[in-house]
């Protein structure tokens, strides 16, 4: 029997990613990622131009791998928002490239949304709930209804929680990312070396901001005399723990508000086993049953970006090749 698949393209930071998803089963019939971070780390951070030379080059090695494919290709997906413009370039051409020469129809997906499809890779999704989005550039809280439609109920107002964690590693001298950095360097520190406080504790308002607590770090390495590891395992752990409590100070008190009986964190810095492991308490708390990421699936990957295409793909979503738009700072969200 013939497989009907969506070829999905994700490259709208510093991954490069392709995934082949059977429409009606959601298997994944072909997957793969390449990352980035060596190249990057040296610099501290992504750096746009050299992300869309690399996209230039992985990408076309990739799809080579498939093209036994090709015949059962039903339509091609390209994240096409938000996202660094160059990166999203580089997929968006190919995507318009592949569509063109195979005559396809053409799928542009938010990968904001494509997180939120990273909770039901290989099921039908289970609306409504309540979803945390942390990543390197996005920490919010929304509720999607049982018709799809997405409200954002909390965003942060400056650094997201990922971003704040490469800030700290980066200030204290080590590498890119961050978040992989703290965390193992939190490991084996104290969290109660520095009495960081927790932004925004007192405020009634639902909104998140890591700008003072990173400042208030920056103010302690600043002032090391002498640093050793287990200076910056100290403020690793104490800054880990203090960003955790930040998130769920929030979403504790949007809890008490809207019991949701499901909730998911979606995102790359949800990947936080400590984040997660304060999450799970809450749900608890609130009888709510908690929908986790695969590890594998937290980042930017072309899995989600294909599960996300598959509701798209069954009501006739299609993108007109001609007008597909690239949105680096998009916070469109439309599910359908």
């Amino acid at each position: 029997m013939m497989n009907e698949l969506i070829l999905a393209i994700e490259s709208s930071c510093d991954d490069s990613s392709l995934a082949l998803m059977d429409i009606k089963t959601y298997e994944l019939q072909y997957y793969s990622k390449i990352s980035q971070e060596i190249q990057h780390a040296k610099y501290g951070g992504v750096v746009p131009e050299l992300a869309a030379r690399l996209h230039t080059k992985a990408l076309p090695d990739m799809l080579e791998k498939i093209t036994p494919f090709f015949s059962d290709i039903k339509a091609v997906a390209v994240t096409n928002e938000p996202g660094l413009s160059v990166s999203l370039a580089s997929g968006v051409a190919m995507a318009k490239s592949i569509a063109l020469s195979l005559n396809l129809p053409l799928i542009a997906i938010n990968h904001l949304i494509g997180h939120i499809y990273s909770l039901f890779l290989d099921t039908k999704e289970e609306f409504p709930m309540g979803v945390l989005l942390v990543s390197g550039g996005h920490t919010m809280i929304l509720y999607i209804d049982e018709n799809s439609n997405i409200d954002i109920l909390a965003k942060t107002s400056d650094d997201s929680f990922g971003e704040s964690f490469d800030k700290v590693a980066k200030m204290m001298g080590f590498g890119y990312p961050g978040g992989v950095i703290i965390e193992n360097l939190a490991k084996n520190g104290d969290d109660k070396s520095y009495s960081f406080t927790v932004p925004l504790l007192h405020d009634k308002r639902l909104q998140y901001s890591f700008s003072g607590l990173k400042n208030q770090v920056r103010l302690v390495v600043e002032n090391l005399n002498n640093p050793t590891l287990k200076d910056y395992e100290n403020i690793a752990a104490s800054f880990q723990k203090t960003a955790c409590m930040h998130i769920c100070d929030k979403l504790e008190k949007i809890f008490s508000i809207y019991k949701f009986k499901k909730f998911g964190v979606v995102g790359g810095a949800s990947a936080n086993i400590l984040l997660r492991s304060n999450i799970e308490k809450i749900c608890s708390k609130y009888n709510s049953n908690l929908y986790l990421a695969p590890l594998k699936f937290c980042s930017d990957n072309a899995a989600m970006i294909a599960r996300a295409a598959v509701i798209k793909y069954k009501n006739n979503n299609f993108t007109d090749i001609n007008n597909i738009q690239i949105n680096p700072k998009s916070k469109n969200f439309c599910i359908n």
